[in-house]
């Protein structure tokens, strides 16, 4: 989940070792849009906690990179950012530090009963398995390699969750180290025609979810 289309595998291919070289983990990599695309990168230090000097730092670092390797052959926004408290959870083991808190999972191929999404609380992860306790009734036991999305739902008890871990300001602080602070560069090149890119859903992420919910049938096979 951490990157899903080849061009975006192919960008964090080609990054990942100067985020490791800073002593950040890389969180996920998105190319969004068709006429001007952004490259959206997500970055953290591996106790999740990220401040805008990182993330500027991580962008001067890449940038060299990027434009000697050309990956995306047109003018194009990056954005490197930290996750945010609502975060994306894309690796095996990220859900393991959220035990508790309420998740949206969406699969890349529906159950053998026809259902693609999920909302609830996970109850623990072993060995690359999250299981859930669901917010419309049961468990659902789900392999994170069948996820292609999943999400943490805002909640107070995820804001205050994160506040203790570092990983969010505390009331009255500065917002300099505001978690979804995104530093931003434009980069120029010729042709773009030739690159795929995938629309960024996160933002109709919850929309979709509401819908699925009042309709449960939407995800059934027909």
């Amino acid at each position: 989940m951490r990157a899903q289309s080849e061009l975006e595998i192919r960008i964090l291919d080609m990054i990942e070792p100067v985020a490791t070289s800073l002593g950040l983990d890389i969180v996920r990599v998105r190319v969004t849009g068709s006429q001007t695309p952004t490259l959206q990168i997500m970055a953290e230090l591996p106790d999740g906690t990220m401040t805008v000097a990182r993330c500027a730092r991580l962008s001067r670092a890449i940038s060299p990179v990027l434009e000697a390797e050309d990956p995306i052959s047109s003018e194009y926004s990056l954005e490197v950012s930290s996750p945010g408290i609502d975060r994306p959870l894309t690796r095996v083991g990220d859900f393991a530090k959220w035990i508790g808190h309420e998740i949206r999972v969406e699969l890349g191929t529906p159950t053998i009963d026809g259902r693609k999404r999920f909302h609830g609380a996970i109850v623990g992860e072993t060995d690359g398995v999250v299981e859930l306790d669901l917010k419309d009734g049961g468990s659902a036991k789900l392999n994170v390699a069948d996820m292609s999305r999943a999400t943490m739902v805002l909640t107070d008890k995820l804001i205050q969750a994160a506040r203790a871990k570092g990983q969010a300001p505390v009331e009255g602080a500065e917002e300099e180290d505001e978690e979804d602070i995104a530093i931003e560069g434009e980069f120029a090149a010729e042709d773009f025609d030739d690159v795929e890119v995938d629309e960024d859903l996160d933002e109709d992420f919850d929309e979709e979810f509401d819908d699925a919910e009042e309709d449960p049938a939407s995800d059934k096979k027909e």
